[in-house]
């Protein structure tokens, strides 16, 4: 009974400790398989379907991590990690683009201040050692 007690009071504190993901991606399906993924691993995630949206939810409450998708119509990955990196009332904000092969260069992406891609398809364990590495040192420092 007390391990139980325990258990249940270390998860329910994991669970309100839970790094917050904002996933935008214009396709449904691309979203749903990234949510299903990271939300198995105790992420709890956000969905946005266009870079307008997106915005409108990291001004609201910034999440921990931001996977973005490149290619959107109205605003792209590019333009939105421009806007997120020249606001400076957001805090800093690791964010991941998600890129077909043919797409821009990476080198696009680093000069408006990305943390890294993700190629499409995705590989659910690149992916998920890429959230852990960048998300780790936040609960190292505190």
């Amino acid at each position: 009974m007390e391990n139980t007690r325990a258990e249940l009071s270390l998860n329910n504190r994991l669970k309100l400790e839970a790094d917050r993901i904002l996933v935008v991606d214009d396709i449904p399906d691309n979203s749903f398989l990234l949510q299903t993924v990271l939300e198995e691993e105790g992420y709890q995630v956000e969905i946005a379907d266009s870079g307008q949206a997106a915005l409108k939810k990291v001004l609201a409450n910034p999440p921990d991590l931001i996977l973005l998708d490149v290619m959107m119509p109205g605003m792209s990955g590019f333009e939105v990690t421009r806007y997120i990196r020249q606001n400076l009332s957001l805090p800093y904000i690791p964010i991941l683009l998600i890129t077909g092969y043919s797409e821009p260069t990476p080198a696009d992406g680093f000069d408006v201040g990305v943390d890294g891609f993700i190629n499409k398809p995705v590989d659910f364990d690149v992916l998920l050692n890429r959230v852990r590495e960048i998300l780790q040192p936040r609960h190292t420092l505190s």
